[in-house]
């Protein structure tokens, strides 16, 4: 099944998906504050505020993290995945989504080609932090052309983030330069991040203590239990680690195995081993790969 990475709340257990429970409730929690009337913005804040890590196990939130999330089909269940919320939740979701569109005059955006590429979600300014997206210039025209720009260059009518713009092209040929370098020498693969040491949680055992006295009493219907179930996993995020370093490093391994030099872009490829990609101001990319490596290269 190839995929860019397993969409947040799940997790590979002896080569089957299964619902990660702490972060399936943080998903849950995102379609009922969406579906309640909480927005995008709002949504980011709080859990980036709760210090709740994303996908790529960093506690910051963009409204388009969220969107995406709330986008995700997988989350009622398929051929590969366990249901994690329910169709009439996701559907809700999704009304409100088209209301707030219809709304705001979202439902033709000519000038927005994000959803059209690989690289839609995966580049991220280094400057400011914010997310790159694709937007045409000229459209309709013989002149016609496209670029990645952060999403702040322009904001509220005023240049924000001065960082650079990237065609599909730049982005294209720095990744067969990073792809290169590993096929040429597949020992740098073995570069896995040192894993961090486990912090004690003291909150977390605290509401642990308090849930397990609950359900003890036999008080499962509890009005308190959900929230203290929930706030149980905002507190275990703040310390967790995932140490799937060596797992993803063993599918790259795979990925890269028997490859000869790349002459052209790999769309397949790039979609299995590349996690996220930061843009600098010195015409540099920097490749983060799903095992956490990095590999820097000029545009």
């Amino acid at each position: 099944m190839a995929q860019r990475h397993m969409p947040i709340g799940y997790k590979l257990v002896d080569g089957k998906i299964q619902l990660d429970d702490p972060k399936a409730n943080v998903v849950r929690h995102i379609f009922q504050e969406y579906a309640s009337g909480a927005s995008l913005l709002d949504i980011a804040k709080a859990m980036t505020a709760a210090g709740l890590p994303n996908a790529n196990n960093q506690p910051k939130w963009y409204h388009g993290t969220v969107s995406s999330i709330l986008d995700n089909v997988k989350y009622q269940g398929d051929e590969f995945y366990p249901p994690l919320i329910n169709k009439e939740l996701f559907e809700k979701v999704q009304r409100r989504r088209g209301e707030r569109c219809e709304k705001l005059g979202r439902n033709l955006q000519l000038n927005s080609a994000s959803r059209q590429s690989v690289f839609s979600g995966i580049l991220r300014c280094g400057e400011c932090g914010d997310v790159y997206r694709k937007y045409a210039e000229h459209c309709g025209k013989p002149t016609k052309r496209t670029f990645w720009k952060c999403k702040r260059y322009i904001h509220k009518n005023k240049v924000c983030c001065c960082n650079s713009f990237l065609t599909d092209e730049q982005i294209r040929s720095a990744f067969l330069s990073v792809a290169n370098r590993i096929i040429a020498n597949k020992k740098c693969l073995d570069r896995i991040p040192k894993k961090e040491p486990a912090v004690n949680n003291f909150e977390y055992i605290k509401l642990d203590k308090k849930i397990k006295e609950l359900e003890a009493e036999g008080q499962y219907s509890s009005k308190e239990l959900p929230a203290l179930i929930f706030e149980r996993a905002k507190a275990f995020y703040k310390t967790s680690r995932v140490d799937d370093a060596a797992h993803n490093t063993e599918k790259m391994r795979q990925a890269f195995s028997d490859r000869m030099p790349l002459h052209g872009f790999d769309e397949e490829l790039f979609q299995t081993v590349i996690r996220q990609i930061t843009v600098h101001k010195d015409e540099k990319l920097t490749f983060e790969f799903i095992n956490g490596l990095t590999l820097e290269a000029k545009y």
